[in-house]
């Protein structure tokens, strides 16, 4: 059994907010495999389903996003999973919008649904970090995330959470390489969305296995004046 948590802030008036994108990835994987219906239990909403031959829960924590980690960490406790069972999906600031990136561990990089899990259960768990862009000036962050997605975010926004609930199994099953390529190619080309920039692959360095010929020396300069230069011409006849 694992755990899926989207994060996010109950109530209408926030449904449609940046901050919510984790609630909107949770609501995409319920949809498309046909989970249970959505109830109330470890103060927020849950349902059940089965992904990649594994059983899934899936939890929307409703506690508003500052105290997130109350319900993940119930949730946890409840099923007696350890953190490395749980995946959660929510917004980050810091990369362009229509990118996602997973990871293991690391630390909450500002984002409070993530530092209020972190104090309940740790941090060896898998994030899928959604990219919803930085508004470019720090002061402007809470405004950017607690707005609404743009009309023209739909473009990219759909296609993403489309790939989310179509390869979800692929986290399942460990293949979060897979799962991240999937995502870069659904908004591919999407307006908004920058394009990937390659790796650049450094050329491995050469090793010569010639050996290389050491330097010759000069021939040794016989003393044309002296004892020593008299004694060779006389054994070797040297005028």
């Amino acid at each position: 059994m694992l755990v899926f948590a989207g994060l996010g802030n109950p109530g209408a008036k926030y449904a449609e907010n940046r901050h919510n994108v984790g609630f909107m990835a949770a609501d995409a994987i319920a949809r498309r495999h046909s989970f249970s219906p959505w109830s109330k239990k470890f103060q927020g909403l849950i349902c059940e389903g089965m992904l990649g031959g594994e059983k899934i829960i899936l939890i929307k924590p409703q506690t508003f996003m500052n105290l997130s980690g109350q319900s993940v960490g119930e949730a946890l406790r409840f099923y007696k999973l350890a953190p490395s069972a749980l995946t959660v999906f929510y917004d980050e600031i810091d990369l362009a919008e229509g990118k996602l990136r997973i990871k293991t561990g690391g630390g909450a990089g500002g984002h409070n649904g993530i530092r209020s899990i972190d104090g309940h259960v740790g941090n060896t768990y898998r994030r899928v970090r959604i990219g919803v862009g930085h508004p470019g000036v720090k002061e402007m962050v809470q405004h950017h995330v607690l707005g609404d997605f743009a009309k023209a975010d739909r473009e990219w926004l759909d296609p993403l959470l489309d790939a989310i609930a179509d390869n979800a199994a692929m986290i399942v099953k460990g293949d979060e390489s897979g799962f991240m390529n999937k995502a870069a190619l659904a908004v591919q080309g999407k307006a908004g969305v920058e394009p990937e920039k390659p790796a650049q692959k450094q050329a491995p360095k050469q090793q010569s296995h010639v050996r290389q010929a050491r330097p010759q020396q000069a021939p040794a300069k016989l003393p044309e004046t002296g004892p020593m230069a008299a004694m060779l011409k006389k054994l070797f006849g040297k005028e």
